[in-house]
């Protein structure tokens, strides 16, 4: 049985308010943890942190075991937390 024209329509327009709410709490949520990381501290080009932030999910979609240990086998662990070695 077909679904009438306008039940899809409210069904999508539904669907597209929740994608938006969940976009939202995803880029909050990542934007916190760009945050602690110290990213708001300095001027960043739109494109080479979205750059890095590719290089980043990749590394996590194809499961690599390094990905988890990178921030603090790269960093000291005052940088992992936004801090300078000094600190």
């Amino acid at each position: 049985m077909r679904k009438p024209t306008a039940k899809l329509r409210d069904e999508l327009a539904r669907l597209q308010e929740e994608l938006r709410h969940a976009e939202t709490r995803d880029a909050e949520r990542i934007g916190r943890i760009a945050l602690k990381a110290g990213l708001g501290d300095f001027e960043v080009e739109p494109n080479a942190l979205q750059s890095a932030f590719e290089e980043i999910a990749t590394r996590f979609r194809n499961g690599s075991k390094a990905a988890t240990p990178f921030a603090t086998a790269t960093l000291g662990t005052g940088e992992a937390a936004g801090q300078s070695p000094e600190a």
